[in-house]
């Protein structure tokens, strides 16, 4: 072993002690094992921060992105709807999401069908109280499953297909791996639904400043749109799709004003609605029923950029020249170039239209306008800002995210783009679409993740450029030949799954596969079952979150930490090792 191995050994081993004793977060223990690295030598100046343009970078922000982009698309919230009454607990969550997510995993791209519903998994938990991470990793660990059934779920069954090609003449066609990864993954779905128990039950994503809010609820004014599933049902009908959340006040219709409606009155065409309700509760119906909100259409906002459009809340302080005032004679939108679209009051309910009420102090409002100038504008009017929150109430629900995924998901399938392509595709064209701002893009982005993977790659690199990996093929090589088939196959596996984290999936079967194709022609053997043995393991990396961008892309919004990874990751990767090597024996005999 040279000085130069020995201390890319040494980086490696101090790095995973420092994630595993966690009191460093993980992308500054990234940042000092990239800094020792340079110092050491074994990280070229020149390739340090190469990490940052590697395609795992650009498919996780890309991924947080799309997958933020469909959870506001309002599709997610109709589906958890249906599902809500019968996913009551965790177990039958856990259950729903792992299943749903291994199943579409063995068609897409893992990352793919784990982006698509992890929308799903932050609404059942806004719903029921379940913390996400007590979803997101079994989801994780789901894709990584799904995607050994079939050759196209994940990179190592396209890779070892081509080195058996290159070997046999002949690759694995798409449902070779089906035998055995099927039955693993159904062996894994089994345990992932009580294995969750495991995880902690503290862990916590990022919080947004919502639930620092507890206010008593908004009352806001919209219309009903000719093309609003509101139409022609009851009042009833619309405050339980608000699940008890919003409150229907008043209908008018015409010159007509019904206050505190009856829960059959039927809701028309037209029909301006007085509904109060919590920011988030409202944001909803407004999206789902397609619901239009009042305000000044003639705002001046219509000349302000749409990444620049937002909405921020305020208190009305005592000296506030608002106060006594109605918002009809206020005329905000054509003085202020804002729009009010909701007020809310301590102490009462507000039953008149919005342009009528008279505003007090310490009324909390909601303001629509440009986001440079709401500042100064708030300060004119005396007007004491809140901290910023996550409001889009008045955004109507779009099909258009869940259209782009599964466009950019069909190309990745039909082998059109690299899957890194596919995503940045998806995440321009729906910042294109708007839907996101560029705020709220920047937002949904797990910036420490990012800069973790950018700092870790070039260090892992380093165990390759300094001949690391080649010590470790060699002595696995060795070992495996004095060993039966069963406990070599075993052995292949199980490096695999160790390797991969230092190594990513993709690079593991390139150094593995030729070890597993020689070690089988050397010893007589057929080397089909050891090229789907490192196939297998080197997709299945339940230990850490650095292994598999899916692991990654749950780290953050599950709040998860490096050592999280092994409580439910070391029992799942022991079934796969037990049940998989003589499954991989009985249908692949050697």
């Amino acid at each position: 072993m040279t000085l130069d191995q020995a201390l890319a050994f040494a980086i490696v081993i101090a790095m995973m002690a420092l994630f595993i004793w966690g009191r460093l977060r993980y992308d500054v223990v990234a940042l000092l094992a990239l800094l020792a690295a340079i110092t050491a030598g074994i990280v070229p100046p020149d390739k340090a921060f190469s990490g940052f343009s590697d395609d795992i970078v650009i498919i996780v922000a890309s991924a947080l992105l799309v997958s933020a982009a469909v959870g506001r698309s309002g599709v997610i919230e109709r589906v958890v709807r249906r599902l809500g009454p019968y996913l009551t607990d965790v177990t039958r969550q856990v259950a729903a999401l792992t299943g749903s997510v291994t199943i579409l995993a063995a068609f897409v791209k893992n990352i793919g069908a784990l982006a698509m519903l992890m929308p799903v998994a932050f609404q059942f938990g806004r719903r029921t109280g379940t913390s996400p991470s007590s979803l997101l990793m079994p989801m994780s660990f789901g894709a990584l499953l799904g995607g050994i059934i079939t050759l196209i779920g994940t990179s190592p069954n396209i890779i070892v297909s081509r080195v058996r090609e290159q070997i046999l003449g002949e690759p694995f066609h798409m449902f070779d791996f089906a035998p055995v990864g099927a039955t693993l993954a159904c062996l894994g779905f089994l345990f992932l639904i009580f294995g969750w128990r495991l995880l902690p039950t503290d862990r916590k994503g990022a919080v947004s400043m919502d639930a620092a809010f507890k206010l008593e609820g908004y009352t806001t004014e919209v219309t009903v749109p000719a093309d609003s599933p509101a139409a022609d049902i009851t009042v009833k009908a619309l405050e339980d799709l608000g699940e008890g959340e919003v409150e229907v006040i008043a209908v008018i219709r015409g010159p007509k004003r019904r206050f505190d409606p009856a829960g059959n009155s039927i809701i028309k065409a037209d029909d301006v609605l007085i509904l109060r309700g919590e920011p988030s509760a409202l944001e909803r119906i407004v999206a789902l029923e397609k619901l239009t909100l009042i305000r000044d259409e003639d705002s001046k906002e219509r000349d302000t950029p749409s990444d620049d459009v937002g909405i921020m809340e305020a208190v009305i302080t005592p000296d506030s020249q608002l106060i006594g005032y109605s918002v009809g004679r206020l005329k905000l939108a054509d003085r202020h170039a804002i729009n009010l679209l909701a007020v809310s009051r301590t102490g009462r309910r507000i039953a008149n239209r919005l342009r009528t009420v008279k505003l007090r102090a310490g009324d909390v409002v909601v303001l629509q306008g440009n986001l440079k100038t709401m500042p100064e504008t708030l300060g004119e009017l005396h007007l004491l800002p809140l901290a910023e929150r996550d409001l889009r109430i008045g955004r109507r629900g779009s099909l258009v995210p869940l259209g782009v995924l599964a466009a950019a998901m069909g190309l990745v399938a039909a082998n059109l783009v690299p899957v890194a392509v596919a995503f940045f595709g998806a995440a321009v064209l729906l910042l294109l679409f708007r839907s996101l701002s560029l705020s709220e893009a920047y937002d949904a982005i797990e910036w420490p993740i990012l800069v973790m993977l950018g700092a870790l790659i070039p260090v892992s690199d380093a165990l390759r450029t300094t001949g690391g990996t080649d010590l470790i093929a060699t002595w696995l090589s060795e070992t495996a030949s004095s060993l039966p088939a069963y406990g070599a196959l075993l052995l292949l596996m199980a490096a695999a799954m160790a390797v991969t984290p230092f190594l990513n999936n993709a690079a593991t079967v390139l150094v593995m596969a030729p070890i597993a194709a020689s070690f089988a022609a050397n010893l007589g053997y057929n080397p089909d079952p050891f090229l789907m043995g490192v196939a297998i393991g080197a997709a299945c990396d339940f230990l850490t979150p650095i292994g598999h961008q899916c692991n990654t892309l749950v780290m953050g919004p599950g709040g998860y930490r490096f050592s999280d990874y092994w409580r439910l990751g070391l029992p799942l990767s022991i079934i796969v090792l037990l049940a998989g090597t003589p499954l991989t024996l009985y249908f692949w005999p050697i």
